[in-house]
């Protein structure tokens, strides 16, 4: 989530998170996903046969129609079936529940690749925010905010991530802080949201170490203790080199966890210039080491938007070869990796939300057609494709990270998608009109831009 560089002074998430990085010809990247990614994005509206309105014992499947819907904006309305949580080929059987779409496009769900949904205020009182002079100025107030909350962990929690349903949010990867400030309070209580939204919402939990694995004695074995009761799916890391100061030690440890215990890694990289590259390599050689290929994400990755292109290459290649995942959160031109690139070596790439009304800013709102504006917005794209290509990143790059499949409105792909007014698909990008009806796994789970808290 926050970045543990920046000179001391006044401080904010975005001084904090300073590097250089442009997205730079994404339309061609974004049209094949990467290596062991799922299927390539293909053409939009396009369906392909295969799939019936029946589920495997013959009988008739539990089916929806969405009727009068145009698929990724276009001209000529259609109708979109759904059984048992796909979608399907063919008219849909007899009795099925019909929903009337009333012209709108229909686009594919989102996935934040990238949230921190257990530090929320959101749905609170507001709180005033106090200077920062550093890292551990934000940790500190970290502290102090949870302290200060009347809503549990999980309440707030789950008030965040059903605020993201009814953006559209099909799928999340929540890190949550471990340290002894907090013992496992923070996952646990993301996980309780998890379980109040299982039928709205996929989730994979983090266990972050905002507080550092090394310099803060008994995160290590709070780490251990998360993964060995099963309440994560992945172990958290923070700058080995930057912030902990001890790169072998924590990414033995980290790494060494997610081995014994059969989760994955996501390592938060901030630093830059040799602290991040040695991190980076650390990652990659523990990677290839530990046969964890395919199981290891870095989040935000810093060190690479300011690489010569050979240097970028290079990297690029190894971490497609160990299929490391990354993602980037787009708060500015500066920050956002070189996804086009990356995706040309085979590197799976998400964009996320980050923090949402915590101790370190007031802004955010888990609303990832928002973040597809802002990562058009802050990397100067103009025209259609590139538009386009920025939903692409907030729908389909962050399946790719969390290795699901496509939504992408194909026979066969999750029925997990969204009905908007408007008339194209980059004019949605730019205007963000209101989820009118969101679905997951055929079911409408959203509608008018208001969460339905239960089947």
């Amino acid at each position: 989530m926050q970045s543990s560089s920046g000179s001391p002074g006044a401080l904010s998430r975005r001084t904090m998170l300073a590097g250089a990085a442009a997205l730079a010809g994404t339309t061609a990247a974004m049209s094949a996903p990467a290596g062991s990614a799922q299927a390539a994005a293909r053409p939009a509206g396009a369906m392909t046969a295969g799939v019936t309105a029946r589920a495997a014992t013959g009988r008739p499947s539990r089916a929806v129609v969405f009727r009068d819907v145009r698929p990724f904006g276009s001209a000529e309305a259609t109708d979109l079936v759904a059984a048992d949580g796909r979608i399907v080929d063919g008219p849909a059987p007899r009795g099925a529940q019909v929903i009337d779409g009333g012209g709108r496009i229909a686009l594919p769900s989102l996935v934040d690749a990238h949230i921190h949904p257990d530090k929320t205020t959101w749905g609170g009182s507001w709180v005033s925010r106090r200077p920062a002079d550093g890292i551990a100025d934000y940790v500190e107030q970290d502290v102090e905010l949870y302290r200060a909350q009347r809503r549990s962990v999980g309440e707030r929690a789950y008030g965040l991530m059903s605020q993201a349903v009814a953006r559209g949010t099909r799928a999340m990867r929540a890190h949550a802080d471990v340290a002894p400030a907090y013992g496992l309070d923070g996952v646990e209580g993301v996980a309780e949201a998890r379980t109040r939204l299982r039928h709205a919402l996929d989730v994979q939990i983090v266990a972050f170490p905002q507080h550092g694995v090394v310099r803060t004695p008994g995160t290590a074995a709070l780490l251990e203790e998360a993964a060995r009761a099963g309440i994560v799916d992945m172990i958290g890391g923070i700058d080995p080199l930057g912030f902990d100061q001890a790169l072998d030690e924590q990414l033995d440890l980290v790494f060494g966890i997610a081995d014994r215990h059969g989760v994955g890694v996501d390592i938060h990289l901030h630093d830059r210039g040799e602290k991040g590259l040695a991190a980076l390599r650390g990652i990659i050689d523990r990677t290839r080491a530990l046969s964890l290929t395919g199981k290891v994400t870095v989040s935000h990755v810093f060190v690479l938007p300011g690489l010569a292109d050979r240097d970028l290459g290079r990297l690029a290649a190894d971490l497609g070869e160990t299929d490391i995942a990354l993602t980037t959160v787009a708060p500015s031109a500066s920050l956002v990796l070189p996804i086009a690139r990356l995706r040309e070596c085979g590197v799976r790439v998400g964009l996320g939300s980050d923090g949402v009304r915590d101790s370190w800013s007031p802004f955010g709102n888990a609303d990832m057609l928002h973040r597809a504006h802002l990562l058009g917005w802050v990397t100067d794209v103009r025209l259609d494709e590139e538009l386009t290509d920025c939903y692409r990143v907030a729908a389909h790059g962050g399946a790719d990270v969390m290795g699901l499949a496509h939504a992408d409105l194909r026979a066969g792909s999750p029925a997990d998608f969204v009905l908007v007014s408007g008339e194209c698909l980059p004019q949605v990008v730019v205007d963000m009109p209101r989820r009118d009806l969101v679905v997951h796994g055929g079911v409408v789970v959203a509608r008018d831009g208001e969460f339905l808290d239960g089947r």
